[in-house]
C-alpha cells in the first residue's frame, strides 16, 4: 500500500510538472483568451467555484508559472483571482490604489516579465473607482491629505490631460479609461525592460476596465509599441 502511495504521488508529480512547463510556454493571445474564457464564467456563473485543491495547493512549493500579470486597483471589489475565476499560481497580481505604478510595482512587473516569463501584462481599471473620483475631487491648492495620499493624487493627475472631456463625476469612466491609458504608457516610458521586451515582442499589454454591476471585463487591442514615447491604446468596450 505505501509503495502504492509512493506511485500515485509521484505521478500526480508528474501532472503538475507538465502542468506547470505548459503554463510557462503559452503565448500572449492564448493568455488573454484564458482571461477571457474565466471571466464569462464568472459572470454566468459568479459562485463558480475557482480551481483550487489540496494537490494544486502542494503544486506551488515546486514554483510559480503564471501565465498573466495583472495589474489591477486595490478596490476590494476587484479581486483579479475571482473575476478571471482561476486557481492557485495562474496570475500574477499586482495591487494599488488606481492600479498606479511605483518602483515597486514596475519592479514586480519587470520581476514577473523577465524572470517568470509572462507572456502578458493587464493593466486593469473598473467602474467607480474611488481613487480616480478623490483625484477628481481633490482640487489644486486645496490642504494636503498627508504625503502618501497627495503622491497617490498627483500620479493619477496626469491622466485627465488625456481626456477631450471634463475630468468631472459626470465622466468617471472616461477617466478611469485615461488613467488606464497613462498606467500603460508609463510602463512602458518608465522601464526599459518592459520597453525592450514589449519591442522584442516578448511581451504584450492590455489595457482592461472591470464593470462592477455585470462582473464582464473589457479588454483594449495589445498596445503596438510607438518610435517614441507616445499615448498607447487604452480599454474599450468590446
Amino acid at each position: 500500500m505505501r509503495l502504492a502511495r509512493i506511485v500515485v504521488a509521484a505521478l500526480a508529480a508528474c501532472v503538475v510538472a507538465t502542468s506547470l512547463m505548459a503554463a510557462a510556454e503559452v503565448s500572449a493571445p492564448a493568455s488573454l483568451e484564458r482571461l477571457k474564457a474565466g471571466n464569462a464564467k464568472f459572470v454566468a456563473n459568479p459562485a463558480a467555484a475557482l480551481a483550487i485543491d489540496a494537490d494544486s495547493r502542494l503544486a506551488q512549493t515546486r514554483g510559480q508559472s503564471p501565465y498573466a500579470i495583472v495589474l489591477s486597483c486595490a478596490d476590494s471589489r476587484v479581486p483579479p483571482e475571482v473575476i478571471f475565476n482561476v486557481g492557485l499560481g495562474e496570475l500574477f497580481v499586482v495591487r494599488t490604489a488606481g492600479e498606479v505604478a511605483d518602483t515597486a510595482v514596475l519592479a514586480s512587473i519587470e520581476y514577473g516579465a523577465e524572470h517568470l516569463h509572462v507572456p502578458l501584462v493587464v493593466v486593469m481599471g473598473h467602474e467607480s473607482c474611488g481613487a480616480v473620483k478623490a483625484t477628481m475631487e481633490a482640487k489644486p491648492g486645496a490642504a494636503s491629505m498627508g504625503p502618501n495620499l497627495d503622491a497617490l493624487v498627483g500620479a493619477i493627475r496626469p491622466a485627465f490631460d488625456r481626456m477631450s472631456m471634463p475630468a468631472d463625476t459626470a465622466h468617471l469612466k472616461d477617466a478611469v479609461l485615461a488613467n488606464v491609458e497613462e498606467v500603460v504608457n508609463g510602463l512602458l516610458t518608465r522601464s526599459a525592460i518592459i520597453r525592450r521586451m514589449a519591442a522584442e515582442k516578448s511581451i504584450e499589454i492590455v489595457g482592461a476596465y472591470y464593470e462592477l454591476g455585470s462582473g464582464r471585463v473589457y479588454f483594449s487591442e495589445p498596445v503596438a509599441l510607438p518610435a517614441g514615447p507616445a499615448r498607447p491604446g487604452t480599454a474599450e468596450h468590446r
